[in-house]
């Protein structure tokens, strides 16, 4: 199954539920927060353990959170910054729009489309089992695919300009998604990830 949505209606035929929100926030907002964060945020390039080898990638990233949570993934660990007010603010509209309450952000900076994200699942430790992820996607469009782990099912979906992607309930457990490169886009996207860490 390969799928373009742009509704908030599941986008997954079974496992899980993904809803889409295409437009929660206009042009002007979208422009003004993209500054902002692009500029104010603490934005250091990501580090990765792949086969016991640090590496350092290209995309950038940023963790923030009410306190000082720690977050490990890739075997790296990070220690959040205080949320900003620009942060809280989104924030607010992600919980308002998925009916959950977060407490952390995991920031996302693709300079192009040369840069992107291999499969995986947020499945760590610190998120717990069924957690609920609200993606906001700033600047440039994305393509965004989902995969089953034991079916040869894929979903895609394009992430608009200020779209709100929200993945709940066992799509952790039983998708993998990515953000694949691509040379068609040369321009850059912010992802904000709001996540709720147990504690």
């Amino acid at each position: 199954m390969d799928l373009f949505s742009n509704n908030n209606s599941n986008l997954l035929p079974f496992d899980g539920l993904v809803n889409y929100f295409p437009k929660v926030l206009n042009q002007e907002n979208c422009n003004n927060y993209f500054n902002v964060l692009l500029n104010s945020i603490a934005w250091k390039n990501d580090e990765i353990v792949m086969f016991g080898k640090r590496i350092i990638t290209k995309r950038k990233t940023a963790w923030y959170a009410i306190n000082n949570y720690s977050y490990t993934y890739s075997s790296v660990t990070k220690i959040a910054l205080p949320f900003t007010k620009e942060l809280i603010e989104l924030k607010n509209i992600a919980e308002q729009l998925s009916n959950t309450t977060y407490n952390s952000c995991l920031l996302n900076l693709y300079h192009n489309g040369s840069e992107g994200m291999a499969w995986h699942s947020d499945d760590e430790v610190e998120l717990g089992k069924n957690n609920t992820i609200a993606s906001l996607s700033l600047g440039a469009i994305r393509p965004f695919y989902f995969k089953h782990k034991k079916q040869l099912t894929k979903v895609a979906v394009s992430l608009e300009n200020g779209s709100l992607l929200v993945m709940k309930e066992a799509t952790q457990t039983h998708w993998l998604h990515s953000l694949p490169i691509t040379k068609k886009v040369q321009t850059p996207r912010i992802n904000l990830t709001f996540r709720t860490i147990k504690t």
